[in-house]
């Protein structure tokens, strides 16, 4: 760590923070919100939209544009966070979310500009991403393709047959990266299904795998940034988090899954994300 990065927080550091800012006050709203995996994503969500991804929110409709599929569709708000920051919409929209006649709902849909396609039903992200990496090898671009998964999902037995799929079809220019924060909405997922060696279990399947820690952006963004990281195969980042990341008063806990925040709880919130903020 430099001592410049020591002083001041790195500007994709400062977009997570931001992200998780607006997440906490959209679960303050009066439906809530799956907290615990947005906050647990927000630095994955900062390296995509504001180093990784070759997208232009002016451009919507650009055919060479990469791909991204929040296949974990219940942390929408997070999605929501980063695409306003990133200026697909204004940022003031996000006040609305969960409510009537709002387009920003529990589960991302195509009215949102920049959401691909509508998920939230788990497991089918991972097939999505291979139809639009399939499709770009078709057309001819190079354009890539990033998958959001959650840990819990993997559970989902279509997750490991698209994985099979990806690496039958060679799809280097796809990218998985897992939400590996062990927890889901009824426990500790290893407590459930264990998924342990992970890492393993991915590299069977034929894919290129890197095992990191999930909440320094900068660090995902430079694994992100160069892949393929082997000829001919897909690639997945596992990328080590924790659920609720941020607020020291449901971090690591499965309750922080989907929270309505009280008027009390909110401020604590907001407190909390500024001392780690003007902490780092």
């Amino acid at each position: 760590m430099t001592s410049t990065r020591a002083r001041r927080q790195s500007t994709l550091e400062l977009v997570a923070a931001r992200i998780r800012a607006h997440v906490v006050d959209m679960c303050a709203g009066p439906e809530g919100g799956h907290l615990g995996g947005a906050l647990s994503s927000a630095d994955i969500l900062a390296a995509l939209y504001f180093s990784v991804l070759n997208v232009d929110p002016q451009r919507t409709d650009d055919p060479d544009r990469d791909r991204f599929v929040l296949s974990k569709g219940h942390a929408a708000v997070g999605l929501y966070a980063a695409l306003a920051e990133r200026g697909y919409f204004p940022v003031e929209e996000l006040t609305t979310y969960g409510r009537p006649g709002s387009r920003l709902m529990g589960h991302p849909v195509r009215a949102v500009p920049g959401v691909e396609l509508p998920t939230g039903s788990l497991g089918h992200g991972l097939a999505l991403g291979c139809g639009f990496a399939l499709a770009h090898r078709y057309a001819g671009r190079d354009a890539r393709t990033f998958v959001l998964l959650g840990d819990g999902e993997l559970q989902e037995g279509s997750v490991w047959e698209a994985a099979i799929a990806a690496a039958s079809l060679r799809l280097e220019r796809l990218t998985v990266i897992v939400d590996r924060n062990g927890l889901q909405l009824t426990g500790a997922t290893d407590g459930i299904a264990p998924l342990e060696p992970l890492a393993d279990r991915w590299r069977s399947f034929g894919w290129a795998v890197r095992d990191v820690a999930g909440h320094d952006p900068d660090e995902l963004a430079r694994h992100l940034d160069a892949g393929p990281w082997e000829p001919g195969r897909p690639s997945v980042l596992i990328a080590r988090t924790v659920k609720g990341r941020g607020l020291p008063f449901l971090e690591g806990r499965s309750s922080s899954h989907y929270v309505t925040l009280s008027p009390r709880n909110h401020a604590r919130a907001v407190r909390a994300l500024r001392t780690t903020e003007d902490a780092g």
